[in-house]
């Protein structure tokens, strides 16, 4: 039986926006490609005079350009499936309700392992079980208490093992759950970029303008224009892309796993609406 590795490298952003919350971004790959496609940006971003971490806070002006073709090269591997992302929000219309008081302080955690366990579709990497497949966890450094994070380490370990999945032979090690130092992981730094856009986006970000002023500041205009050019090389994947909703399975469950890009809408089973925390209908 043969073995295959991979690697899910993750990210948060947004817990409370203004109309979509809990945003949680993923790049897997095969391990055996981590340092290949790891030496290629990083030779980019020495290219473009880019020495320190690259992260979508820092995108101004000055730097667009650069930042463009960085965002150009991780795309391509994007578009070739040798990286793929995922891309999991809430929107604040949708209120959870019946939660108990521990639901409710676990919020972000049980999103965070129920991305880990849905949005890639790791349930379908093995559809004929032939191979064994292992996955390491790297989450940039979780901003929470220690205790926390090894509580949901436990549980995410154990997500092989659920009901739905024990036959698959797929596996995720306690050991190989390790927070990391987006500094240090070039394609995390990537994913920030790509998740940082998104959530920009659909929380209406580029439509502020400092405060007593009329016009939008430069830096909201080149994060805009930034995020246009992130939209556009998804829309080369999938022509009529829309970021605001769940990416359509038109194959059916395996293209969670199949598809290089997909966003989800995470919706909880029981809820109820509030119209006046609405988005605005199909975002672009």
């Amino acid at each position: 039986m043969a073995k295959r590795q991979y690697i899910i490298y993750s990210d948060e952003s947004d817990r409370k926006g203004r109309l979509f919350s809990n945003f949680f971004g993923g790049a897997l790959l095969l391990a055996r490609d981590r340092e290949a496609i790891s030496d290629v940006l990083d030779a980019k971003k020495s290219e473009l005079n880019l020495f320190s971490e690259l992260k979508w806070q820092k995108v101004t002006e000055a730097y667009l350009e650069k930042y463009v073709e960085f965002v150009d090269t991780y795309f391509d591997f994007v578009e070739t499936g040798r990286i793929k992302i995922r891309v999991m929000f809430t929107q604040n219309i949708y209120r959870p309700i019946g939660l108990t008081k521990e639901q409710e302080d676990s919020e972000y955690f049980r999103l965070y392992y129920q991305f880990i366990k849905h949005a890639f579709g790791i349930k379908y990497c093995n559809p004929n079980n032939l191979d064994k497949i292992y996955f390491s966890l790297l989450p940039d450094q979780i901003p929470d208490t220690a205790e926390k994070v090894n509580k949901f380490k436990d549980f995410a370990s154990k997500i092989p093992h659920t009901k739905d999945m024990a036959a698959y032979n797929v596996f995720i090690p306690r050991d190989q759950i390790v927070d990391v130092d987006s500094k240090n992981h070039v394609i995390l730094q990537g994913l920030d970029i790509i998740l940082g856009s998104m959530s920009a986006k659909l929380n209406e970000k580029f439509k502020e303008k400092p405060y007593g002023q009329r016009r939008r500041g430069k830096r909201t205009i080149a994060k805009e224009r930034l995020y246009r050019h992130i939209n556009g090389r998804v829309r080369q994947i999938y022509k009529n892309f829309n970021i605001g909703v769940s990416t359509g399975q038109p194959n059916g469950p395996i293209d969670r796993w199949d598809h290089p890009y997909r966003h989800w809408l995470f919706k909880p089973k029981s809820f109820a609406t509030d119209p006046k925390r609405a988005a605005p209908p199909n975002p672009t």
